[in-house]
């Protein structure tokens, strides 16, 4: 329905062109830029970033009102996935080592549409629009980004900005793991069970929400102290990891199979967590935690590809003589995802959980904040104050 909708609106503004923007401003902006790889001392503030430009008719720029920080952040600002990424960036291999610097980190935004491609129906300048950055593209920790309009999406009218940023990330990462990798959705998930291995970061406090309004039963693992908060998202069953083997204390529920596993911490779970799928009826366990770009990283990108594709073959022949089945998640950036979250938002099922709020001028605050892990939500950096909020 949505898809639907987005053609009629693409049709009804066919004939629309936005003003040139790009030409209308100066060439730099102010953002927070690495020019290495390495720890929270490569962050370094510019006020001469170069301002992006639209260099596809299917583009837009937005003016980033906030941006939200994910662990993934962390990892691409020490260099994890870098051989994966010159490839997305560069696939003819045409430019020298390093041109992707000075990079831009910040995989969330919400802000405003500025200026649109001579192919984008779909939006106009002035919409309130969220998105989820591939992360071989710029970041959001600047005052502008430019983004394919197929992965952007109109804002929740109930959201600020700052509570719009926490979202899109993980909402991406949940739906494609959960609905495209994990096969639920509204219409097949009543009475379903899901397990959700690590539920208070950002991935976890979006996946429950957003399969309990489904009418999944929900069970979750994460800390004493984070209890409470994902009972009060929906979790019907809590097990909390420190107080023993988690997998001893699933055993003890009842009806402890389950349709689906969500795994957000990688590790050790796997090696029990399959155990408790239900048997030759569907059930699947997918992890986030993927060995992937760290092969392309180690091995380059030919040999760490097909050692990928060794290990995660071998795994899921495993379990399928099991009668379950094995899968990775990934990230995957949609703008119709988060028309569907962002109905979902307006109509009360999912909130936004932010843990922390910290200013452009924080950034490395934030990173560090971000760094210390047991998140309880997001991390989020305002970038602008808007006067509508």
């Amino acid at each position: 329905m949505l898809m639907c909708r987005r053609w009629l609106v693409c049709s009804m503004r066919a004939h629309y062109r936005s003003f040139s923007f790009s030409a209308s401003l100066r060439n730099v902006m102010p953002a927070w830029v690495i020019d290495r790889y390495g720890k929270n001392e490569v962050l370094r503030f510019t006020k001469n970033a170069a301002l992006p430009i639209i260099q596809y008719p299917n583009e837009v720029t937005v003016k980033v009102h906030a941006a939200g920080l994910n662990p993934i952040d962390i990892s691409m600002r020490g260099g994890y996935g870098a051989a994966t990424m010159a490839m997305k960036r560069d696939p003819l291999n045409m430019k020298q080592s390093g041109s992707e610097f000075p990079l831009i980190l910040g995989r969330d935004v919400s802000g405003e549409i500025m200026e649109c491609g001579l192919d984008v129906n779909y939006f106009k300048p002035g919409d309130q629009v969220w998105a989820a950055i591939p992360p071989w593209k710029q970041g959001s920790l600047a005052e502008f980004v430019v983004l394919s309009a197929n992965e952007v999406s109109h804002k929740p009218k109930s959201l600020r900005h700052v509570e719009a940023a926490s979202i899109p990330y993980v909402a991406a990462t949940a739906w494609s793991a959960i609905v495209n990798t994990g096969g639920l959705n509204k219409d097949n998930s009543s009475k379903k069970r899901v397990l959700v291995l690590g539920g208070s970061g950002g991935v976890g406090t979006l996946a429950i929400q957003m399969v309990k309004a489904w009418g999944v039963h929900v069970t979750v693992t994460c800390s004493q102290n984070a209890e409470q908060l994902v009972r009060d998202l929906g979790a019907d069953d809590v097990v909390d990891y420190t107080a023993g083997p988690v997998e001893n204390k699933l055993q003890t529920l009842q009806k402890l199979v389950f349709d689906l596993i969500l795994d957000n911490i990688g590790g050790e779970s796997e090696k029990w967590a399959l155990d408790l799928l239900k048997p030759w009826n569907g059930a699947k366990y997918v992890t986030l935690v993927t060995p992937f770009l760290h092969n392309t990283d180690l091995l380059g990108l030919a040999d760490g590809m097909m050692q990928s594709g060794v290990t995660i073959g071998c795994k899921v022949l495993k379990h399928l003589r099991k009668g379950v089945h094995y899968r990775w998640g990934f990230f995957a950036p949609s703008g119709p995802t988060l028309d569907e979250i962002s109905e979902m938002v307006d109509a009360g099922k999912v909130r936004p959980v932010v843990e922390e709020v910290f200013s452009f001028a924080q950034v490395p605050q934030g990173f560090q904040k971000v760094e210390q892990g047991h998140a309880r939500g997001k991390t989020v950096v305002s970038i602008i104050e808007d006067e509508k909020e």
